[in-house]
């Protein structure tokens, strides 16, 4: 697996169309839970707050990874039920939109619990 110094780096590995929807997530999250902290975390763009994972994205040749932890992915367990997922993973299409208001929602979601200590 490549090394990455930060998600620009990471970002610039991937084609415009891909690249444009992983800097949708990026902002949609920015937005959402500003004093986050990006990182590189397990090879992937990730965002942080009170130093704990808040989620995490990803590039893929067939879909774009999101991943908020077992917790976020209940909690909006019927909206998700239409996408590829794994226990703390949804895999959006790469041919459809985005669901950002759905990302906007669940990272809200998993920043209330770390502002919580859950």
């Amino acid at each position: 697996m490549k090394s990455y110094k930060d998600i620009e780096e990471y970002l610039a590995d991937f084609s415009p169309e891909v690249r444009e929807k992983l800097e949708a997530v990026r902002k949609v999250i920015k937005e959402v839970v500003p004093e986050s902290v990006e990182v590189i975390s397990y090879g992937i763009p990730t965002f942080r707050l009170n130093g704990k994972n808040l989620v995490h994205f990803a590039g893929f040749s067939k879909h774009i990874g999101f991943y908020a932890t077992p917790d976020g992915h209940a909690e909006f367990e019927p909206e998700l039920s239409k996408y590829k997922r794994g226990k703390g993973s949804v895999q959006f299409p790469p041919d459809q939109p985005l669901p950002l208001d759905l990302i906007r929602r669940i990272a809200a979601f998993r920043a209330e619990q770390l502002r919580k200590g859950e």
